[in-house]
C-alpha cells in the first residue's frame, strides 16, 4: 500500500488514532533499508521507479498546507506520524524536518502527538537521535532477539546488529515505545520460548515507557505467515505485565 504524497490521511490508526500521515520517502517508490517480510507497501525491489526524496522545503509547504485545511474543515488529529514507504531516517532532512513539523504541531494543532516509526537502525547518528528524543512518541521497532531472526523477518540491507541498536536504544533512558511484530513465519515464530524470553530480556534491559506488539492486518508481500490473535499476545506477554511494564496489544 503505497502512499502517494508526502503528506496523506488522516487515517484511523489502530494504535495513535486519527493519524496524519507523513511519508519522507519518493511518492512513487519505496526506500528501506529493511525488507520486511511482513511490509504493507512491498518488496523493496518493487518500488524502484522512484528515488527522488521531499526536502524540509516540500514537507513544510505541504504539511501546512494539509493542516490548515484539517482545521478548517474541523477535522480532528491525534498523531501526526511518520511512517510512510520505507525507514523516514534515511532522509537526509530529517533533522530539519522533525523541528518544522513540532513548529507547525504548536501552531495549528498544539494537542496532537508527533510520532516516528523507525526501526531504529540510524541511531547511530547523534542528530537522528537527538530529533527522534523531542517528538512525543519516538516508536523504535525491534521484532526478535537475535540477529538471526532479524535477518529472516527484517532482511536488513546491510550490516545489523541487534546488540548494536539496543546500546543505542538506551540514549533514550526508556522515554521511547518499543515496537514488536508478532508473527508465525516458515522457520521462525515468535511465542517460541527461547525466543520470547531472549526478547522479554531485552525489553527488562531496555525498559521503555510503553510496549507495543502488534501481529499482521494488511496483506505482506511473503507468503505462508500466521498472525497471532489478541489473547495468544496478552497470554505471552502477561509475565511483562505482571512486573508492571506498559503493553498496547493490538491485533
Amino acid at each position: 500500500m503505497m502512499r502517494e504524497e508526502i503528506v496523506f490521511g488522516p487515517i484511523f490508526s489502530r494504535r495513535l488514532g486519527s493519524s496524519l500521515g507523513i511519508n519522507l520517502l519518493p511518492e512513487k517508490g519505496k526506500i528501506c533499508n529493511f525488507d520486511c517480510i511482513y511490509c504493507e507497501c512491498g518488496w523493496n525491489k518493487d518500488g524502484r521507479g522512484d528515488t527522488r526524496l521531499p526536502s524540509a522545503a516540500d514537507l513544510e509547504a505541504a504539511l501546512e498546507a494539509k493542516l490548515v485545511s484539517c482545521k478548517e474543515a474541523g477535522t480532528a488529529i491525534d498523531s501526526i506520524t511518520f511512517s510512510g514507504d520505507g525507514e523516514p531516517t534515511l532522509n537526509p532532512d530529517f533533522p530539519e524536518i522533525i523541528d518544522i513539523t513540532l513548529r507547525l504541531r504548536d501552531t495549528y494543532y498544539p494537542a496532537a502527538k508527533v510520532s516516528v516509526l523507525t526501526n531504529a537502525t540510524m541511531l547511530h547518528k547523534k542528530d537522528v537521535t537527538e530529533a527522534l528524543k523531542k517528538v512525543d512518541n519516538p516508536i523504535l521497532k525491534l521484532d526478535a532477539a537475535t540477529d538471526a531472526l532479524v535477518a529472516r523477518i527484517n532482511q536488513p540491507q546491510g550490516r545489523y546488529s541487534v546488540r548494536e541498536v539496543v546500546e543505542n536504544m538506551k540514549q533514550f533512558g526508556g522515554d521511547f515505545v518499543l515496537q514488536t511484530m508478532f508473527l508465525k513465519a516458515p522457520g521462525f515464530d515468535s511465542s517460541a520460548p527461547e525466543q520470547l524470553q531472549a526478547w522479554m530480556d531485552i525489553v527488562r534491559e531496555l525498559r521503555p515507557r510503553e510496549v507495543m506488539v502488534y501481529t499482521i492486518a494488511r496483506e505482506t508481500p511473503a507468503s505462508n505467515l500466521e498472525k497471532f490473535t489478541e489473547e495468544q499476545m496478552r497470554a505471552l506477554v502477561a509475565p511483562l505485565v505482571e512486573e508492571g511494564f506498559t503493553i498496547q496489544i493490538k491485533g
